[in-house]
Order: C-alpha cells, then structure tokens, then sequence
C-alpha cells in the first residue's frame, strides 16, 4: 500500500510541475497595452472582397471597434460611434473600423441598413484579428496613433461622439 501511495505521489507531482511549467512559459500572443505597437489586424471587406491589414492604415489614426448584432452594450453605443464616424468623414488620417466579432457579416449588414448606421464594417471570420487584439468580451474599442501605438483601450460601451473624446483623436491627429 505505502508503495502504490508513493506512485501516486509522485504522479502527482510531476502532473502540477508540468502544469505550473506550461502555465508559466504560455505567454499571449501579443501584449496588449497602452503604450505598446498594436497587435496587426487581418480583416476582409465582405462588400469589396478587400483585404483590409495594418499595413493599409500606417500614418493614420485607427479606431478599432469590436462588437455583434446580439450584443446589448454593442447596440447602445452604436449611434455614439456613428456620429463620430459622421463628424470624423472628412478626415483622411481618420480610418474607423468596426469589426463583426462572433457574428455573421450579414447580420451586421442587416442591422447597419435597419439603423442606417454607415460606419464601415469588417469581418472577421477567421478570428485571428480578435485573438491578436486579445478580445475578452465586446464591446472592446481600441484607438491607434500614427506610429501604431495603441494609445487607449475601453472594454464596454463608452460614448464616443463627446467634446473630451473628439478632443483626444485631434490632439491624436496633432501629433
């Protein structure tokens, strides 16, 4: 009996140090920070069939939105997003991009023409944009300097279409 308690001690053992070795060596893909280049994004325009990658958006201001059709918060801060897309258009180092997370392209379409929404909206279908960018829940907003720097990241609905926040992209676009 001693024996077999032994074997099973040692099993033991060797199964959590092997555990706490691989949980200790995994490391994320990225590093997601502020203050840190953001991860690449790797998304299709399912309208055009164009790809759309980090390096189409060098030298601009990037605001990254992920979000779904079946997401509550999503849906609240839609229209925010929206007048920021409106007051933001005439801009060409401004690129928003909004992408479909979990969700079918024509879902969001559907959802986009039933609001009259005209943001662009990206897919996503191979989720490697999402797993890049470490997405946890939606919504998740990222916003990228000129150098691809991440410079913020809001998990949840946030207001964007403020005094404070439009303030921030200009002093971003400054730069």
């Amino acid at each position: 009996m001693n024996i077999k308690k032994l074997i099973l001690l040692l099993i033991l053992i060797a199964a959590a140090s092997f555990l706490l070795f691989t949980f200790l060596n995994s490391k994320p893909k990225h590093d997601i920070a502020v203050g840190l280049y953001a991860p690449n994004l790797d998304l299709k325009d399912e309208i055009s069939g164009r790809k759309l990658t980090s390096e189409d958006l060098k030298n601009k201001i990037v605001f990254v939105n992920f979000w779904a059709t079946w997401c509550s918060p999503c849906k609240e801060e839609m229209p925010s997003i929206e007048s920021l897309f409106k007051d933001m258009a005439g801009n060409e180092k401004f690129q928003m991009v909004t992408i479909l997370y979990k969700d079918p392209y024509r879902n969001g379409t559907a959802y986009m023409k039933q609001n009259r929404y005209t943001f662009p909206v990206y897919s996503d279908s191979n989720g490697i944009t999402a797993r890049n960018f470490g997405v946890t829940g939606i919504p998740e907003t990222y916003v990228i300097d000129k150098k691809g720097i991440l410079r913020q990241r809001v998990l949840g609905p946030a207001e964007w279409n403020t005094p404070e926040v439009k303030n921030f992209l200009n002093s971003l676009l400054n730069e």
